[in-house]
């Protein structure tokens, strides 16, 4: 098998990945879904929330709809959000390209109940158009296409065709200019109106982009805007800026390339040609592209240069949005330029996991943000597909591996805020679906799973699916041709691809054009190779997935420069010494490593539960023993119920709680006592709520943890679907538990009554400590409870708030014994001051013999009050 051959079952799992997607997109009701990407793809699904339908799009990290208006202001990233449920309508055509024709349906009729269009917002002209009305046009030409085979869609009649005339309609008014450019903003309530807004303060810039997107329309007024554009370019360099004033028609930016601002410009021009058959917009790219090769082309760089000085670079750096020129060079038919700037692409790629949004020429970070842009996919997929090269499958294996391992989030994909950190922000786009995964899937999608020839489509600036047989339609003939029979000469542009066949007859040539910019990217910019450190060709180590007690998470740690220290209350601490990893690699990963784990933490912390109170309820206690437990992140809130939970305690069997109950009968109806470690709380919780107990505790195995000196431990989950627990589960540290351990062996019956927070006993004048109370109190079987001022003081001990700096340590807490192949969350940071790269420090030893003691000690003061309340009710 070739190297870069993926097996069949890669094949398969990429494919069942990409047909979840559709919950995200029409956020079936209770459902939404976690991906995990491997070597195939682990996919499962989280019941009950609905994230964000109809909203806009969904906030990853939160788990809720981004709406407008209702989160803080992104600025002009947020211009792309008109409450049209901009996310269903921009993936409507992916579902038929994944044969996932009844949610198809589904999504259609929503689109038709549900999505205004009449929002009094302004929204940004061009991608409202490239993803709302481009999205319905995708939506329409799927439509027609299966109501055509006579199983789908039969009562379809165009009305995705007419909400697409409805919002090319309300976009008019942004053509409203002497120049018949468009402005860049403009409200959808405008139809009827002649003014739009602008994105500048005198309203008179815009992008160059923004006045080419509405090609597709095939409306007189794009036609205006791209003549006009044509008649603007710098006669001598065949080159056009990036921003222009609307009205005088003077470039704002005289700064030229094929990147931000301008890489839609280009690409409809060629694909103009191809969807509508128009001659002259062929002419026109041919004529810019001579030019772009001339003086942008740097192989393997594309550098923006002035345009009235062509061979004067304008910067020093290269935008991400570039990443689509390789594909268009290979629908142009040029495939070595394709191949050779992709391969400097998927270098930086490598270097540093995701594109930044912008890199120097030196391959260097300059702008760190990541937001998961399509390009680079969109140009392997058609490099791909021009050369058949199984090269550009393991370049797609990349993308999934990087995707899956720094960008996946509990409610799907975030964007990166720092490729070199790790760091997320909560923003997944609409064009992530509609376009990243679209192109991922046929890049490794076969013959048979298609059920429709995408070649006879051609695919918009957004991924969406135009037939081609618009090109053979009437169209209105091309205005009257300015330009000279000169400029137009036949030499200029060819009317014919090359056979790639033909064009690479030698299979090596591919590698031989690769290599050198592979070697020049490594000397530029130097990062060992990861396969070349033994233990580190893994992935690397993810914060929620980490177990402090399994030794090839520790080798991990070790190797990344991240030093664990245990603590005397049961937590670990860790802290990074950049200096002391294996390689510049490692302690990349290290620092990604620490950055997980402080926004995990920090996550909690957000979602701390207050703690809870366990009383022992039951004869000779009545309620003078109180146990300060924590809670657990899913299950039975108990700190909404007013009575909590009363019963009699008793042992699982096994003690861990990690298979099926041995003594399933006697736990019925009672309170499943539970040690820590083996496996995940909820997988205990299930274990002993199928036995049918009415509640568990789960005791910690960390001999001489106690709530005294440690803060709140929060139960986590196992990253899957908890709803199913619906009984409450504590948390007891090991002085708390062994008290209750020891009632229980001496007494048989022993019966527990836990609250939502922490209750103090007053007994006689005197509060309790410790859980006992001294002197003894009347006997009465209830719970005794009075609020008094000098009593007011909290058993639990207090969270105080962690600074967090650059320094990347962090102290966390982990369920220690829990397997490797389980995902826990860290608790909240309750630890020790930070420190920065402290010297290495002795690791601090649990006094064993000490915790006994001080355990033993109180147990014999129990009994003494014990004996004394025995005695007290002899006498009586």
């Amino acid at each position: 098998m070739n190297a870069y051959e993926p097996t069949a079952a890669y094949h398969r799992s990429v494919r069942l990945l990409y047909q979840i997607i559709d919950l995200i997109i029409i956020n079936v009701k209770n459902k939404t879904f976690i991906l995990s990407m491997k070597y195939g793809i682990v996919l499962y699904f989280i019941e009950r929330v609905d994230h964000a339908y109809p909203a806009d799009e969904l906030m990853p990290l939160t788990c809720r709809g981004r709406v407008r208006g209702q989160e803080p202001s992104r600025g002009d990233v947020d211009d792309a959000l008109g409450k049209f449920s901009l996310t269903l309508i921009d993936t409507l055509d992916t579902l038929v390209l994944l044969n996932k024709t009844t949610e198809f349906e589904e999504a259609v009729r929503r689109v038709l109940r549900d999505v205004r269009l009449d929002n009094d917002i302004v929204v940004s002209v061009f991608e409202t158009n490239i993803r709302v009305l481009g999205g319905l046009l995708g939506g329409h030409s799927m439509a027609v296409m299966l109501k055509d085979t006579g199983y789908h869609m039969q009562w379809y009649q165009d009305e995705l065709l007419h909400m697409a005339k409805d919002v090319g309609l309300r976009l008019l008014p942004a053509f409203n200019t002497s120049s018949g450019l468009p402005y860049p903003r403009v409200s959808p309530q405008t139809i009827h109106k002649a003014t739009a807004v602008g994105i500048c303060p005198d309203h008179t810039h815009s992008c160059l982009h923004t006045h080419t997107a509405t090609v597709f329309r095939s409306l007189v007024h794009a036609r205006r805007a791209l003549d006009f554009l044509w008649e603007k370019r710098q006669r001598n360099s065949n080159l056009v800026g990036t921003t222009i004033n609307i009205h005088s028609g003077e470039w704002v930016r005289r700064d030229s390339g094929v990147g931000a601002g301008i890489d839609s410009y280009y690409e409809y021009l060629l694909k103009a040609y191809i969807l509508l058959g128009d001659d002259l917009f062929l002419q026109r790219f041919n004529i810019h592209y001579a030019s772009i090769m001339k003086y942008i082309s740097q192989p393997p760089l594309l550098l923006d240069v002035h345009i009235h000085k062509p061979l004067l670079p304008a910067r020093t750096w290269m935008d991400s949005l570039l990443a689509f020129f390789p594909g268009l060079q290979v629908l142009k038919g040029d495939i070595r330029p394709a191949i050779e700037t992709h391969e400097m692409l998927y270098q930086v790629t490598k270097k540093h996991n995701f594109l930044p949004e912008a890199f120097t020429t030196d391959f260097r970070v300059h702008w760190a943000q990541h937001p998961l842009r399509p390009e680079f996919a969109e140009s392997t997929y058609f490099l791909y597909k021009a050369t058949k090269d199984p090269y550009y499958l393991e370049v797609g294996r990349t993308v999934l591996d990087n995707l899956n391992r720094f960008a996946r989030v509990p409610c799907g994909f975030a964007a990166m805020k720092d490729v070199r950190t790790g760091s997320h922000e909560d923003r997944m786009d609409s064009f992530f679906l509609a376009e990243m995964f679209k192109y991922l899937f046929l890049l490794f999608a076969e013959e048979e799973d298609l059920t429709f020839n995408v070649e006879d489509y051609i695919f918009t600036t957004e991924a969406h699916l135009l037939p081609l047989s618009l090109s053979t339609a009437p169209h209105a003939p091309s205005p009257a041709n300015t330009t000279s029979e000169e400029e137009l000469d036949d030499s200029n542009f060819d009317w014919t691809c090359p056979n790639t066949r033909l064009l690479f007859p030698d299979p090596a040539f591919p590698r031989n054009l690769r290599d050198p910019i592979r070697s020049a990217v490594d000397k530029s910019c130097p990062r060992p190779a990861i396969h070349r450190e033994p233990g580190m060709g893994r992935p690397p180590l993810r914060a929620q997935d980490f177990m402090a007690n399994n030794p090839d998470h520790l080798e991990l740690l070790r190797r990344m420069g991240v030093s664990l220290i245990h603590l005397k209350d049961g937590r670990v601490q860790l802290v990074q010494h950049a200096t002391q990893a294996v390689s510049a690699v490692a302690a990349e990963d290290g620092m990604r490593f620490m950055q997980e784990m402080m926004e995990l933490s920090s996550q909690q912390q957000k979602e701390q539960l207050p703690p809870r109170a366990v009383q022992i309820v039951s004869h000779p206690f009545f309620g003078r023993v109180v146990l300060t437990s924590g809670p657990a992140q899913f299950g039975t809130d108990l700190s909404k119920s007013i009575t909590g939970v009363r019963g009699f305690v008793t042992v699982a069997e096994p003690y861990s709680g990690c298979a099926e109950l041995s003594n399933a009968a006697f736990v019925q109806g009672r309170i499943a006592l539970l040690q820590r470690g083996q496996c995940m709380f909820a997988e205990k919780a299930r274990h002993i709520m199928k036995a049918g107990a009415i509640g568990g505790i789960v005791i910690d195995d960390n001999e001489g943890s106690s709530s005294d000196t440690a803060p709140l431990f929060q139960m986590a989950g196992d990253g899957r679907n908890t709803d199913d627990v619906t009984l409450p589960l504590l948390f007891l540290f090991y002085k708390e538990g062994n008290i209750l351990l020891e009632a229980l062996k001496e007494y048989r019956e022993v019966e527990i009554h836990w609250r939502g927070q922490t209750q103090l006993i007053y007994c006689g004048g005197k509060c309790s400590e410790n859980g006992l109370s001294s002197p003894l109190c009347p006997s009465s079987g209830r719970d005794v409870q009075e609020e008094e001022e000098d009593c007011s003081t909290d058993q639990t001990s207090p969270v105080p708030a962690a600074t967090l700096d650059q320094s990347h340590v962090r102290t966390v807490e982990q369920d220690e014994s829990a397997p490797h192949n389980e995902e826990v969350t860290p608790e909240e940071d309750v630890g020790p001051a930070i420190k920065r790269n402290p010297e290495p420090e002795e690791e601090p030893e649990v006094d064993k013999d000490s915790s006994r003691k001080s355990v033993e000690a109180m147990m014999a003061d129990w009994r003494e009050d014990l004996e004394a309340f025995q005695q007290m009710e002899d006498e009586l």
